[in-house]
C-alpha cells in the first residue's frame, strides 16, 4: 500500500517551514538581536510549534482519509 504521497508533501512542507522559522531565529542570533539565551528559547519555541502544527495537520487529514462515520444519503 505504501504512504499516501500527501503525507510526504505535507510533511516535507512542515520540515521547511521549521527549517525557515530555525533559520530568522539563527539570523536574529547572527545580527545581534537575539541574545544566547532568547536564541535557545526561540529555538524549542518554533520546534515545538511547528510539531504541533505538523500533528494537528496529520490529524485532520487522517480523520478525513477514513472517516469513521460515512453520510447517510436520503434520496
Amino acid at each position: 500500500m505504501g504512504i499516501p504521497s500527501v503525507l510526504i508533501t505535507g510533511t516535507i512542507g512542515y520540515l521547511l517551514f521549521g527549517a525557515i522559522l530555525i533559520g530568522m531565529v539563527m539570523g536574529g542570533r547572527a545580527f545581534g538581536m537575539l541574545n544566547k539565551d532568547d536564541a535557545g528559547i526561540g529555538n524549542v519555541v518554533v520546534t515545538i510549534a511547528v510539531t504541533c502544527m505538523w500533528l494537528f495537520w496529520l490529524c485532520a487529514w487522517l480523520h478525513q482519509w477514513h472517516p469513521l462515520i460515512s453520510p447517510i444519503y436520503e434520496g
